[in-house]
């Protein structure tokens, strides 16, 4: 529980940690930068790292001075990282296969989140690797289902590109652009608070929305339609 609390800690004062340790790392700072978008998502056993947030905050940062690095050799890097991610993580899908739906007691594969994702790609197809790079928890588990559902990889690739430089270079560039903010500078851990609830937006409304369905189709039909 007090590992929990120094991660939820570290997460929401990324501009206290990026301030600390940033310029001591030097150029191991990208190497690092690099790492944990690449674990984000490519892995689907770490999707609780802070992506956008941590986008967001390399662009506040570095326009304010604060954090010293050259943000476009950065964001760069970290588009390489989201995109061999994506990549990495739809190899792993694609040589699983469905054998990991059938495993209800599996310790590194959140099911629920797996069906979701799963259920979200059914539904947006391909554009869900662009789409859900977006979404924190769908953004992970996006590239393992499409390479579960045997997508041809050029259109995964054509698809996880676009995402990945979109995805890091629209955050980064926005964290930019509010970064010198005195609202933003005096309120940062409210600001990534906030990014974390309007990602999440999109996931707990399709959610709802999927949820209100089931429960209609599973409705019994009133007693004139039953007759009729």
């Amino acid at each position: 529980m007090q590992l929990f609390h120094k991660f939820v800690d570290l997460f929401l004062n990324l501009d206290k940690t990026l301030e600390t340790y940033g310029n001591a790392l030097g150029p191991w700072l990208y190497v690092i930068l690099f790492i944990i978008l690449f674990c984000e998502t490519g892995l689907v056993v770490t999707p609780f790292l802070p992506g956008d947030s941590l986008l967001f905050a390399v662009g506040a940062l570095a326009a304010t001075g604060v954090l010293k690095i050259d943000l476009t050799l950065a964001m760069i890097l970290m588009s390489i990282a989201a995109i061999l991610g994506d990549a990495v993580n739809y190899s792993i899908g694609h040589k699983l296969g469905p054998k990991v739906f059938s495993r209800e007691d599996s310790r590194l594969l959140n099911k629920k989140h797996l069906i979701y994702a799963h259920e979200f790609y059914e539904k947006y197809g391909g554009k869900t690797i662009i789409l859900a790079r977006f979404i924190p928890i769908i953004r992970t588990f996006a590239p393992f289902v499409a390479g579960i559902g045997r997508m041809s990889y050029p259109r995964f690739a054509l698809y996880n590109i676009t995402g990945g430089i979109g995805w890091v270079v629209l955050l980064t560039l926005v964290g930019r652009f509010f970064g010198k903010q005195p609202f933003v500078k005096d309120h940062f851990e409210l600001i990534i608070i906030a990014i974390i609830v309007l990602s999440v937006v999109p996931a707990v409304w399709e959610f709802l929305r999927a949820r209100r369905e089931a429960k209609r189709a599973a409705a019994p039909l009133p007693a004139r339609e039953r007759v009729g």
